[in-house]
């Protein structure tokens, strides 16, 4: 796994082994979402939810995201790859749920929203639902669920699909 394009493009992010439970996104997947979101992020603001080893929030930095916030019950992968990277992310180590309540509460807002639960919750609506108020005007959603998870269609201005993942992308 590594970052494909920007400042940190070519290197390596650690993942943990399938033991810890983490599905990171896989390079295929995050050069195609790219693709969609555009090469480019100069000044965005992102949230990646379920940030798991950070590989999007990190990947959004190297393409010049302005901030990233990476929130998981575990962060320190991520915070070792953004180190070794030497990209500047924020972590929020707290149940994404929490996380959402609280960034609402202190009136945050995000360009781009990345969510990746674990496909066995199957939350990616309800994710979808508590991060909306977070958007700014114009700004998305991507959420990286599994094909067997119904996602709305209302918002949805893009999806792809790579075997048993799909990638809904919502405005």
């Amino acid at each position: 796994m590594r970052i494909i394009a920007g400042s940190a493009k070519g290197r390596v992010l650690q993942a943990p082994g399938t033991a810890k439970g983490v599905r990171p996104t896989a390079d295929r997947v995050r050069e195609t979402l790219f693709n969609v979101l555009g090469q480019w992020l100069d000044g965005l603001t992102v949230l990646d939810l379920f940030a798991g080893t950070g590989a999007l929030g990190l990947e959004a930095l190297s393409r010049g995201a302005q901030r990233a916030l990476l929130v998981d019950v575990d962060t320190s992968i991520a915070e070792k790859n953004a180190k070794a990277l030497g990209l500047k992310a924020e972590l929020l180590r707290m149940p994404v749920d929490r996380a959402l309540e609280q960034l609402r509460k202190r009136g945050e807002r995000f360009d781009l929203v990345f969510s990746d639960p674990p496909y066995a919750d199957e939350r990616g609506r309800d994710v979808l639902e508590a991060a909306r108020p977070l958007l700014n005007p114009g700004g998305r959603i991507v959420i990286e669920h599994s094909k067997r998870e119904a996602m709305p269609e209302e918002g949805r201005i893009d999806e792809r699909r790579f075997g048993d993942t799909v990638v809904s992308i919502y405005q």
